[in-house]
């Protein structure tokens, strides 16, 4: 096979097949994911794993060859998928820095950050974050306040970000920054590359309400970055940060071709209407059954539809935006599909921390969960925005700050 002649599916999918049953462990018998504060293992084990798939010749499938993957199609990447279910895979690397920040940095980034960061997460050495959210900021990522000043050929970075998943185990971080406070919101921004160890950087982990400390918040006091860390042009963050928010939304909505293996939640615990009615010999029980085959259908509709979106927008037929559809039916099924879970549950649903409560034992931390798939990925009123903006042609919601330089917009202290 040279490389101008892509290998068909089904031979690739063969061929993975046998290399995994080679290579890989089982996963049965890997030890579980844990959410606590004490998963630095977990993260070397996924390096490896990575490594382990670079050796063989089947990581970054559709990361293009010149940054170091394989330049392969959708379909390959969800035969691999489909062929890997039963093995140990480096999920925790999905997102953000496969779904996310590396196809961030393959749209905007320049040829050496391409080579870099793209390649060295295929092969296990780089992991990236995002710094977006702000403690002051909401929703409205445009009206950041961490700044980014130049001082000679170098930029001087201050400010705080919050809600970075994972960014304790990264290496590098997307930081979109302001480095022009004298035009409007949107076109003062620059998004940088920075490394997490970076001095300056006081990073603290979040503990959230079923356990799990994935989320950091940081703190940056005069990092120094040099030119090199921009990515795209300065003053034209947005536009690189509107490629990041599209691709996380694909990755939330399930359209990412970039993901490897299937999804994985770090809540822990969490059981599906089925397991639930299962769990509670509640099988019989026509009003359980209702409410299991409500799940499996709003489950189907899911999948169906990021795969009907995401076509559409690799033809063209959708503009990329419409990634947003995706965001908004993620959080609308992760939501019902914890209601309906409670429901069926019903008095054995529990707020413990797993076994010892039984199969059921944390339904009730799940559920006290399930706004958090309202707000991570960005809002599911700012999609709704974004939908009937700028996907219906609606006319656009009124704002004070619109075409107004950012020293002069009015903000809280």
């Amino acid at each position: 096979m040279t490389e101008t002649t892509m290998e068909d599916v089904e031979s690739f999918r063969l061929r993975a097949r046998a290399w995994l049953a080679d290579n890989m462990p089982l996963l049965a018998d890997a030890a579980p994911l844990t959410p606590g504060e004490d998963d630095d293992h977990e993260w070397e084990r996924a390096r490896e794993l990575q490594k382990l798939l670079y050796d063989g010749g089947f990581a970054g499938i559709c990361f293009p060859r010149e940054y170091g993957g394989l330049g392969l199609t959708l379909a390959h990447q969800k035969a691999f998928t489909q062929e890997s279910l039963d093995y140990e895979m480096p999920l925790l690397l999905n997102k953000p820095t496969f779904a996310i920040c590396a196809p961030t940095i393959l749209d905007a980034g320049s040829e050496e950050q391409k080579r870099e960061y793209i390649g060295g997460a295929i092969r296990g050495e780089r992991v990236i974050c995002q710094f977006l959210s702000e403690p002051s900021g909401g929703s409205d990522l445009a009206g950041l306040i961490t700044r980014a000043d130049r001082d000679g050929d170098n930029w001087v970075l201050n400010g705080a970000k919050t809600w970075s998943t994972s960014a304790y185990a990264a290496d590098y971080g997307l930081c979109l920054a302001r480095t022009d406070w004298d035009v409007p919101k949107h076109k003062g921004l620059t998004m940088f590359l920075v490394p997490t160890k970076a001095p300056g950087i006081t990073m603290n982990r979040v503990r959230m309400v079923n356990g799990s400390m994935e989320f950091c918040e940081e703190f940056f006091d005069d990092v120094v970055l040099p030119a090199s860390a921009v990515v795209g042009e300065v003053g034209d963050g947005w536009t690189v940060a509107s490629r990041q928010l599209f691709h996380e939304r694909n990755a939330m909505g399930g359209g990412s071709p970039y993901i490897s293996g299937r999804s994985i939640s770090r809540g822990m615990g969490h059981i599906s209407p089925l397991e639930a009615a299962l769990a509670t010999g509640r099988m019989d029980d026509p009003r359980a059954r209702e409410l299991v085959g409500r799940g499996l259908a709003f489950g189907r509709v899911q999948q169906q539809t990021a795969v009907r979106v995401t076509r559409a927008i690799a033809s063209g037929a959708l503009p990329p935006i419409a990634s947003s559809l995706l965001r908004l039916l993620h959080a609308e099924y992760a939501q019902t599909d914890r209601d309906l879970t409670l429901r069926i549950a019903g008095a054995s649903a529990g707020f413990g921390t797993g076994a010892a409560q039984g199969a059921t034992g944390r339904v009730g931390v799940d559920y006290l969960m399930r706004q958090s798939g309202s707000l991570g990925g960005g809002s599911t009123e700012m999609a709704r925005n974004v939908i009937s903006e700028r996907l219906l042609g609606m006319p656009r919601e009124a704002a004070l700050d619109r075409d107004v330089p950012f020293s002069q917009v009015k903000r809280g202290r």
